[in-house]
């Protein structure tokens, strides 16, 4: 088994895409009518899968984001995705120093989900495995 997406509701389709466009993600395709409204496919460069969904329908905005903790993108030099984005007029948090190579920073989407983005030390793997807690 393998997780695929997350489907994450947003209240204005447009301005999610903006923002998630702005930290990274590509559209790769739309189902413009579902029970759950339309849905938005978005893809990470280098990811050969999707694995964000925008959920959208004007009838039922986002009113709780409690459901969802936060959202974990890795990047592969925080400093400067920090300041890419900052000329992007998205604002992120300043980095914070965990040791040993490791650096995380926080933002928030436009209906208020927390993304934490994760600058892995050298020679770790590309994501959090068991390895990380022995």
């Amino acid at each position: 088994m393998r997780m695929l997406h997350l489907g994450l509701r947003v209240s204005d389709l447009e301005r999610s895409l903006a923002f998630y466009t702005a930290v990274g993600y590509t559209r790769i395709g739309t189902v413009p009518e579902t029970p759950f409204g339309s849905l938005t496919m978005l893809q990470l460069p280098g990811d050969p899968f999707c694995s964000l969904e925008l959920v959208h329908d004007p009838g039922r905005p986002v009113t709780d984001t409690g459901a969802v903790n936060h959202l974990v993108i890795q990047v592969d030099d925080l400093a400067a995705t920090v300041a890419a984005l900052a000329a992007k007029d998205v604002t992120a948090d300043p980095p914070t120093d965990h040791g040993e190579g490791m650096h995380t920073a926080w933002l928030t989407d436009p209906d208020g989900y927390r993304i934490e983005l994760v600058q892995w030390p050298p020679g770790h793997a590309a994501g959090m495995s068991a390895a990380d807690f022995a």
